[in-house]
């Protein structure tokens, strides 16, 4: 490809040979690497991969492992004409077999455990809130000038409100170049926070978005909002000019942690809770209710004196995981993998509890379309219509699964357990059964200390 042409990013067939061709002009890049460019044959699951994303090229092989089952006593959630997130009944499911898309040694296995620690009482769920945020920025002359706009958009809910549903809105039928609908039906605003920083107002708008994670189309009912009604009526009201309006001005923390969605919640916030008994704890996990209390209070300084937001233990491997198997946005891992976790002692045992407050997830739209990660879906229950805060209680049940495992396993004497799991499920082993003849000898492995071959630091 000439020096300067614009890299192609669209995804016809010429495009496409066009970026493989590239990739094999790569130094190093062999016959046995064809099977990183290998494409399905079906047309059909062809054109869901290229839907889904630009520049496609090949495509990555993960691993699914299925761990379970898992008993988990679930909510089931509605969201009321007022926006109010409520309880309408519970069910408890004992057979929640959970997919796990990942390369993380040990992970499968130490899940696995906490299932199997969990099970007598099973797992308890709750979704305490649902909103997905777009932090705009409306920069005005001075202070008093923003001041002035957030009381004026402070007041105008209902009619904001109003005219997003409004059927008469010139934008109710228009839709993009490619047929996305300019204005979406299935964000429903519900509130909006202002904060004044100079002659900047940040607006924070929040939103329900069904069963999808929802931030395209927050965005475009916030990008709508900002450009046809808040800024030219605020004008026509106040003679007050905005001079610049940012539509997602960082303010709540797309995609990455935030004191303000762990606080306030950003997508789902979830709650799971186990009592294990300290049998169950001796049997499965080899450790003790006073093990993992001490454990708990050791972690609690720890996590202070170095200023971590997060108290839990790994809950981004579990969410990650789950994430890449059910084709969601795995840059929401950031803000979804922000959790609060303790234990407590109870008689006979211990209680298990984490809070993960910014679960972003959705089970239609974006990679929720490509086949295998609606299959997985599917297998969990969580294909049909209204199944998000099922989904989402199952991902906080089994990261509160890890927890308790891996949190055992640092509690046993020297945590011996967790440097163990690390020493025999490591990647080693699996480099070291490898053919490497092609590749120049193995790396900076070799170089290691006698006795630190088998085992990741």
């Amino acid at each position: 490809m000439r020096r300067g042409k614009p890299w192609p990013h669209r995804n016809s067939s010429e495009d496409i040979a066009m970026r493989q061709e590239a990739v094999r002009r790569s130094p190093g890049w062999g016959a046995a690497d064809e099977l990183a460019l290998r494409l399905p044959e079906d047309a059909r699951t062809a054109a869901v991969l290229g839907s889904v994303q630009e520049c496609l090229t090949g495509q990555v092989t993960l691993p699914v492992s299925l761990v379970g089952p898992l008993t988990i006593q679930l909510g089931v959630y509605q969201v009321d004409p007022h926006g109010h997130l409520g309880e309408v009944g519970r069910a408890t499911d004992p057979d929640v077999l959970v997919p796990l898309a990942h390369t993380e040694g040990g992970l499968s296995a130490s899940m696995q455990r906490g299932a199997l620690a969990t099970a007598a009482e099973g797992i308890r769920t709750f979704v305490v809130a649902d909103r997905m945020t777009r932090a705009s920025c409306f920069q005005l002359r001075d202070t008093a000038e923003a001041v002035a706009f957030a009381r004026w958009i402070d007041a105008r809910l209902p009619d904001m409100q109003a005219w997003l549903l409004d059927p008469a809105n010139p934008l109710a039928s228009r839709r993009s170049p490619q047929g996305l609908p300019v204005l979406s039906r299935h964000a429903r605003l519900w509130e909006v926070r202002t904060h004044v920083l100079g002659a900047s107002c940040h607006a924070l708008f929040r939103f329900t978005t069904g069963d999808a994670c929802g931030p395209n189309m927050i965005t475009r009912n916030t990008h709508a909002l900002n450009q046809m009604f808040v800024s030219p009526r605020f004008e026509q009201e106040t003679g007050i000019a905005v001079r610049r309006i940012i539509l997602e001005a960082n303010m709540g923390g797309d995609k990455k942690p935030s004191f303000q969605f762990f606080q306030e919640g950003h997508g789902k916030s979830v709650l799971a809770e186990a009592f294990v008994p300290g049998g169950a704890l001796r049997r499965f996990l080899r450790c003790s209710p006073e093990d993992v209390v001490a454990l708990q209070l050791a972690g609690l300084h720890g996590s202070h004196a170095s200023g971590m937001q997060s108290t839990a233990f790994t809950p981004a491997s579990a969410i990650a995981a789950i994430f890449a198997a059910t084709g969601q946005d795995l840059g929401m891992v950031g803000t979804s993998s922000m959790a609060h976790a303790g234990v407590e002692a109870r008689d006979g045992g211990v209680l298990f509890w984490i809070r993960l407050p910014g679960l972003e997830v959705g089970t239609v739209g974006g990679g929720t379309v490509l086949p295998h990660a609606h299959a997985w879906l599917k297998a969990l229950r969580c294909g049909a219509p209204g199944s998000v805060y099922r989904f989402a209680q199952i991902v906080a049940a089994a990261t509160l699964c890890l927890e308790v495992s891996a949190a055992a396993a640092m509690a046993t004497g020297g945590s011996e357990n967790f440097y163990r799991a690390h020493l025999e499920r490591g990647g080693a082993r699996a480099w070291d059964r490898m053919d490497h003849s092609d590749e120049g000898g193995r790396p900076e492995r070799d170089a290691l200390p006698a006795g630190r071959k088998g085992g990741r630091p």
